[in-house]
Parts: structure tokens; C-alpha cells; sequence
């Protein structure tokens, strides 16, 4: 079962990077919603450091968006295939 913990302080800092993904990305990332809720059962399961995360440089940045999006298991809430985000805490 797939279980979202994130405060809501942890939420708004979320939906910046959501946002940040959908500009630096353009076309894959457009749907925001979809992001947010990757991003939130990734921090659920291993705690992200959002802030540092929000602030990253783009390559950094990029590298960890596309992993979660393309490892992330949206049955289980688990990251796949030994992919271990940079701004994990």
C-alpha cells in the first residue's frame, strides 16, 4: 500500500519542483499532479532533501526527476532497478 506522510511544508516545496520540472523539461513533465505524487511517495518511502533537491543545479536536478519518473514502481511506491536519487536524505 502506497502511503503519503509528506507535511505540508514538505508538500509546498513539492509542488516547486514540480513546477521547476514541467519548465526545465517542457513536454514530458506537463503534468505537474502526476509529478507531485511521484515525488511524495518517493520522499514517503526514503526521505528526499527537498530543499536541496528545489535548489540543485539543473543537471543534478534532471537527473534525479527522470530516474524517480522512470525507476519509481507506481503499484509498490518502491524505486526500481538500483536507482538512488542524488537528494536523498
Amino acid at each position: 500500500m502506497i502511503k503519503f506522510t509528506a507535511t505540508m511544508e514538505e508538500r509546498d516545496i513539492i509542488a516547486k519542483i514540480a513546477e521547476r520540472a514541467e519548465r526545465v523539461l517542457l513536454r514530458e513533465y506537463k503534468d505537474r499532479f502526476t509529478t507531485m505524487m511521484d515525488l511524495e511517495v518517493v520522499h514517503s518511502n526514503s526521505p528526499l532533501r527537498l530543499a536541496d533537491f528545489l535548489a540543485a543545479d539543473d543537471f543534478n536536478f534532471i537527473h534525479d526527476i527522470v530516474g524517480i519518473r522512470r525507476h519509481l514502481n507506481r503499484e509498490t511506491g518502491n524505486l526500481e532497478d538500483c536507482f538512488l536519487p542524488r537528494f536523498t536524505a
